[in-house]
């Protein structure tokens, strides 16, 4: 049997955090074993825990021992702490269940590890891309579509920076053929030459 909190519970509501670490460190096991018990899973029962010691620190002043002991007042708490999280979790379940749900969209990892990098752009773009060499896409990549200056990207490549340019305007001059009727504005932006 511990001995009674009646000294550290004094010491607690003068604001001595030891003194309450240590009859944290008293109780806690039991409060645990009870939150267990109402909650059924452990991470709901650490919440439902440390909410009912957080509670008897905040309402320190107006807690009551029970034969020199905080142990009851606490597994009361305990008690609330789990049904109302209880209540918590109905509450939001029913609001999940009331809000319209949109098609699942697809996972974007599952899009960036498939087999096609092009899923999810425009068909004919993603044709022209696939067109051209292995290198004149990713200097397209680096430089067009991810902001990488000429230089940067050159270096990344393994690349001078003339052969950069030329195959970087070649690349270009190959997707502007590969797509004629080319209207729309960002497409035109990706193109233009002044992004070297």
């Amino acid at each position: 049997m511990n001995p009674d909190d009646g000294g550290l519970w004094s010491r607690s509501v003068a604001g001595d955090g030891e003194a309450f670490g240590l009859l944290f460190d008293r109780h806690r096991d039991r409060v645990y074993r009870h939150a267990y018990r109402l909650a059924q899973n452990r991470p709901d029962a650490e919440d439902v825990s440390a909410a009912a010691f957080l509670e008897l620190w905040r309402l320190r002043t107006r807690v009551r021992l029970v034969e020199n002991s905080v142990l009851p007042w606490l597994l009361v708490t305990t008690t609330n702490c789990a049904l109302n999280l209880r209540r918590s979790r109905r509450r939001y379940d029913a609001l999940l269940r009331r809000i319209p749900h949109a098609p699942a969209a697809a996972d974007p990892a599952d899009i960036v590890l498939s087999d096609d990098p092009f899923h999810g752009v425009d068909e004919h773009l993603a044709c022209a891309l696939r067109a051209l060499k292995p290198v004149d896409l990713q200097l397209i990549t680096l430089v067009v579509l991810e902001g990488y200056d000429l230089a940067s990207a050159a270096g990344i490549l393994g690349l001078g920076p003339e052969v950069a340019k030329t195959r970087l305007h070649r690349a270009r001059h190959r997707l502007r053929e590969h797509l004629p009727g080319l209207n729309a504005p960002r497409q035109l932006t990706l193109l233009e030459e002044g992004q070297s």
